[in-house]
């Protein structure tokens, strides 16, 4: 599975944080990520949803998308991050990942 905008790859190696633990965890206590890897939050409806940062020590690049749209992408610093958005799924990717990608655009995940 991979995170494809406009035919580009953003994501060879995809993650999904389907549980409640999973989604509440998210990237905390780790280290780093891949250059290549997205971790991706379902929801069952769009609502404002928030993202944060504490015990994450390095920054990451956040997608907020309703069927696939983008609807928001914000650059969060590590520790201090927070970001809220519109959403039904959240993507968390490396700083820089998302360079290119603009509210409006289309993100999906292919085989």
């Amino acid at each position: 599975m991979q995170l494809v905008h406009e035919g580009r790859p953003i994501a060879r190696t995809v993650e999904f944080a389907d549980g409640f633990l999973q989604q509440s965890r998210g990237l905390m206590f780790r280290r780093s990520v891949p250059d290549d890897y997205a971790l991706v939050f379902r929801f069952d409806e769009a609502e404002r949803r928030s993202l944060h940062m504490l015990f994450v020590p390095f920054p990451i690049d956040a997608l907020w998308m309703v069927d696939g749209e983008v609807t928001k992408r914000a650059r969060l610093s590590g520790w201090t991050g927070l970001g809220w958005g519109i959403a039904d799924t959240i993507v968390e990717l490396p700083a820089g990942a998302a360079d290119g990608v603009d509210e409006g655009d289309s993100v999906e995940l292919v085989e």
